[in-house]
């Protein structure tokens, strides 16, 4: 794949490439070093803080390893994650000698930063949702670790893979496949028998549906805006490309910087959150008391929370039709736990079953009064209850059958249900922003200058950039609205493609060539890598 990257098309224009080596000093070492450590300890310190304020004792040795390793392996994660997708987002500033690359890079993992930090967390449990039900509510096991390790590291080698390459690559696409490889095995592994989930492939359709669509918007979208731009802005200077070294008059570079400054902080805000939940499964397996539940939920919350879920309990009494409800909690949590694997929730045995789940949940509440009065040995039981409540819910979705009232009740309990299990705290948000924005500042010159001088066939132009970059910046922000993942990468590569299509700039086809390529082979081989680490790495915990 590098050797058609590399051998461009004989017709391509020279391109004036921004010196892309000066500025690193000993100087800047050091202090990358300095954040990097500072954001391991700051870490550290979070986790023990957490664990003391809730009273739960230190980890055994063996539990603290595979802590702190699986935590280390998810901020590698974003960390590849941002020097390989946030290039896309600095490299129009830089071929347009609109920001010094160095400074472009800094600029960039800023505001990728601050995209981490104040996102609502809603991707990061789209993707949760890929994963196989009883790996989920398992997380402290082995076979959780495992998993965690699988699919991190699957997804790290195929990254690393394209980069080395200097291919354009989705870390969201990689991941997904990672998700899917852990599954497929996961079920392979399953005893004869054993009732087990391999692939949500509801759930896997929904998120591939947005990973399918985003280089489609990216290219189609791009080329739309430039054309407009072409009729409503009829400055010539907007469609000139750099000339030498010099930078573009005040108004454009203002407008490549502002774009810039969006997608970094719009790919923050998504792609950021792909390796936090993974890394609230880890704590939740490894510490429950303290990250099972949201202990920051208001006691003044918990009254309405209570009434809904008596609300919710009716209900599913009432769609149980003549199935006795005599069934104890075990039992109805495995009853609900094989519908979620079976995909089928909408029958009088399952609504039974949630209609115990929510009384019990009713009860806890209304026993324990808040969240953090939950005591240690009944966190787990709670967490599993809500989780499998609040997972039914979305998988029965607008299931006919149930009248407006009750489908607005029941997405209320939902919401009620995430808020008291699905939350991030402020330290994890941090860690990752600093792996993600660290990341940016590292390995970024290979995708640079293949977006910069690979795609086209000549000089990226003002124009081009800017509309490649609106439309990513959009796209992207949009999917986050919605808790889908999507590719920085991909749409912005085919945003720079299609703008430079609808320009007559043309097309170096070899280099689509390999970028689609990379797409194809991305997920099986995202699905072997990850499928046989999880193999593995069973047989090694």
């Amino acid at each position: 794949m590098s050797q058609a990257i590399m051998n461009a098309d004989v017709e391509v224009a020279p391109v004036s490439r921004p010196d892309m080596d000066g500025g690193n000093k000993p100087l800047h070492v050091v202090m990358f070093f300095t954040v990097l450590i500072g954001a391991l300890g700051f870490a550290a310190f979070s986790i023990l803080h957490d664990m003391h304020a809730v009273g739960e004792g230190p980890l055994a040795t063996g539990t603290f390893v595979l802590l702190g390793v699986a935590l280390i392996i998810a901020l590698a994660f974003e960390f590849v994650n941002g020097f390989h997708d946030t290039a896309n987002a600095v490299a129009t500033v830089i071929y347009t000698h609109s920001l010094p690359p160095l400074f472009a890079v800094i600029w960039s993992g800023f505001w990728n930063f601050l995209g981490v930090a104040t996102s609502a967390g809603t991707v990061a449990y789209s993707i949760v949702t890929l994963l196989p039900v009883e790996l989920i509510l398992d997380a402290g096991n082995t076979a959780g670790y495992a998993m965690i390790f699988a699919l991190l590291l699957a997804a790290i080698i195929w990254n690393l893979a394209t980069w080395a390459f200097g291919i354009p690559n989705s870390s969201s696409h990689a991941l997904v496949g990672s998700i899917m490889g852990v599954g497929l095995a996961n079920q392979f592994m399953a005893p004869a028998g054993a009732t087990t989930q391999g692939v949500n492939w509801e759930q896997v359709r929904k998120v591939f549906s947005s990973l399918l669509f985003s280089p489609v918007c990216g290219f189609v979208m791009a080329a739309l805006l430039l054309l407009t731009l072409k009729l409503l802005v009829k400055n010539r200077a907007l469609y000139d490309a750099p000339k030498g070294h010099e930078p573009p008059p005040w108004w454009i570079r203002g407008l490549l910087i502002t774009t810039c400054t969006g997608v970094s902080f719009s790919h923050g805000g998504n792609d950021g959150q792909k390796g936090m939940g993974l890394i609230m499964l880890i704590l939740i397996g490894a510490a429950p008391t303290a990250y099972a539940l949201n202990r920051a939920m208001p006691e003044s919350a918990m009254p309405a929370f209570i009434q809904t879920a008596d609300q919710a309990n009716h209900i599913f009494l009432d769609h149980a039709g003549a199935v006795p409800v005599a069934m104890d909690v075990a039992t109805a949590k495995t009853t609900v736990g094989a519908a979620l694997r079976a995909q089928s929730v909408a029958s009088p045995e399952t609504f039974s079953a949630l209609a115990v789940l929510s009384h019990d949940i009713s009860d806890s509440v209304r026993t324990y009064g808040s969240m953090k009065s939950v005591p240690a040995a009944a966190v787990p039981n709670v967490r599993t209850e809500m989780y499998l409540s609040a997972d039914a819910i979305r998988v029965m979705g607008a299931a006919n059958g149930f009248s407006a009232d009750e489908k607005k009740t029941l997405k209320s309990f939902q919401s009620d249900l995430y808020a008291g299990t699905r939350f991030i705290p402020l330290w994890v948000k941090v860690s990752v922003a600093i792996a993600l924005g660290l990341g940016t500042m590292v390995g970024w010159k290979r995708i640079v200058i293949t977006v910069g001088e690979k795609i086209g066939k000549t000089h990226l132009t003002y124009a081009e950039g800017a509309s490649a970059e609106v439309v990513a910046m959009s796209t992207i922000g949009l999917a986050e609205g919605y808790g889908l993942p999507v590719s920085t990468t991909h749409i912005l590569s085919s945003g720079v493609a299609g703008a430079m299509e609808a320009n007559g700039s043309g097309l170096q086809w070899s280099t689509l060539r390999s970028m689609a390529m990379a797409w194809v082979t991305t997920l099986p081989a995202a699905m072997a890598i990850s499928g046989c680490l999880y193999v593995i790495f069973r047989q090694v915990f």
